[in-house]
């Protein structure tokens, strides 16, 4: 249900109102004065804002400008009365939907609306895959036109604007970071701090501290309090980057704040409260890792309330040349070398290639490529690629047909056969590839997962089976 913030002084409008938008299906918020109506747009999320222009304390304009600033692809549309027509028009210019004129047209009004919230959807959906809207809204540039890519945004629209707990799932390199970010900066505690920390990049010794704190004299060398990363982004958002690799000892901490917003800094007694909205990240797989009890099964559950997979760059198809036009744009202006283009055989072989290192592996090339190529175009050898993706059917993966098989019987029999073989190896080549993640291997073949299950079981493969 979309949530219309109604703006209105008068209360028999404003109670007519919230019925007819009631009737619509939409859930209201009302505010009778402009300076209620900011203090909700700073604590809520809204699909549209409808507002009248003339209000007690800060006015319709006001309540548009603090509307674009804490969401700026909410759609704001002004009610006004004859006479304040300029006003109106002001109003467009400051980003402004619409106006619509007292008396209200009640079904000129829902029909207003409700191409005002479609297109508002429409730009939410696109905004976190187009550069110009990364630039005028301050998003992080997320390049991908790939199905899965816009999967991955569509899922962020809906986690952003709530306080669920989001784990970011995906191979190592595939920009976790820069889609937590963007769910921080598509939420309402946007303007508020974005706290992040590699888990993994810390001593087991000093997670605990790094994470909640610590009082003076802790133990040795703790000369003064120091505020913990919780503490630092209260009122914002934390990222736990690899949070696979904390401690069993600290993971009950984090599950404390994630259930009560509360936690003691180490070697204090005070309770400190805290209100921050966590977003995980992991490349592990989290649900093995509860089973063998390297990780907190309860902590688990309360992460993976809303998993969101970030594809490998091989299985982005033509986003790998999206993205090496961008970084090359970006090293010609920073390395100073005049505009670059790539070659066509370098595009062939960015697309040939597995980017077992995705993103991150890609931007290193082509600032490589940048400082090693001469002249206007990238050519292969600037690259300095490992190898060439290889096939899991390819011949020297040992996945041909074997010397044996049997080619006896009618075409339909053999091919049966050869499909059976080339099915079970290709299942197992992808399950050993996704480490035995039966859900991320079911995204990649591109096949329901309980039809992946059912084939894992046709073909008796199990965890770490070795091909005979």
């Amino acid at each position: 249900m979309e949530t219309i913030l109604l703006v209105e002084d008068k209360h028999e409008l404003r109670l007519m109102l919230k019925t007819a938008l009631t009737a619509e299906g939409y859930d209201v918020v009302e505010a009778s004065s402009g300076d209620e109506a900011v203090r909700l747009l700073r604590g809520m999320q809204f699909a549209l804002v409808l507002s009248d222009l003339k209000l007690p304390g800060q006015n319709g304009l006001e309540v548009l400008l603090a509307a674009k600033e804490t969401a700026p692809t909410t759609p704001v549309v002004i009610m006004t009365a004859y006479g304040s027509i300029e006003e109106a028009v002001r109003a467009m210019k400051d980003g402004a939907y619409d106006f619509i004129q007292k008396p209200l047209d009640l079904n000129h009004l829902m029909l207003l609306l409700k191409r005002a919230i479609a297109q508002q959807q429409l730009l939410r959906e696109n905004v976190l895959l187009r550069s110009e809207f990364a630039a005028r809204y301050g998003f992080p540039k997320i390049i991908g036109e790939h199905a899965s890519m816009k999967r991955v945004a569509q899922a962020l629209q809906r986690i952003a604007p709530t306080d669920t707990t989001a784990l970011m799932l995906g191979e190592s390199g595939t920009g976790k970071e820069l889609f937590a970010r963007a769910v921080h900066q598509l939420s309402p505690r946007a303007t508020e701090a974005f706290v992040a920390i590699n888990c993994a990049a810390i001593p087991e010794t000093l997670v605990e501290t790094e994470l909640f704190g610590h009082e003076k004299g802790a133990f040795t060398g703790a000369n003064a309090r120091k505020l913990g990363k919780f503490e630092l982004a209260h009122r914002g958002t934390i990222f736990l980057d690899e949070i696979g690799e904390i401690p069993l000892a600290v993971q009950a901490k984090i599950l404390r704040v994630l259930e009560e917003r509360a936690f003691e800094r180490v070697g204090g007694v005070q309770t400190v409260q805290v209100d921050v909205r966590i977003v995980a990240a992991t490349n592990r797989d989290l649900e093995a890792a509860a089973r063998q009890k390297q990780f907190r099964e309860d902590l688990y559950f309360r992460l993976s309330a809303f998993p969101i997979t970030i594809p490998p760059l091989r299985e982005r198809g033509n986003d790998v040349i999206a993205l090496a036009e961008n970084f090359l744009g970006v090293y010609c202006r920073e390395l100073k070398k005049p505009p670059m283009r790539l070659s066509p055989q370098v595009q062939q072989a960015l697309l040939a290639y597995r980017w077992p290192g995705n993103v991150r592996e890609l931007q290193n090339a082509i600032e490589r490529a940048v400082i090693l190529g001469e002249g206007e175009l990238i050519r292969a050898d600037d690259l300095q690629l490992r190898d060439l993706r290889k096939s899991p059917l390819a011949e020297d993966s040992g996945l041909d047909l074997p010397d044996d098989f049997d080619w006896n019987g009618s075409l339909t029999e053999v091919v049966d056969r050869a499909t059976m073989l080339v099915e079970r190896r290709l299942l197992l080549a992808t399950l050993e590839e996704c480490r035995w993640n039966k859900q991320q291997a079911a995204d990649r073949l591109q096949v329901p997962y309980k039809k992946l299950l059912a084939r894992v079981r046709e073909h008796a493969l199990a965890t770490g089976e070795a091909e005979a």
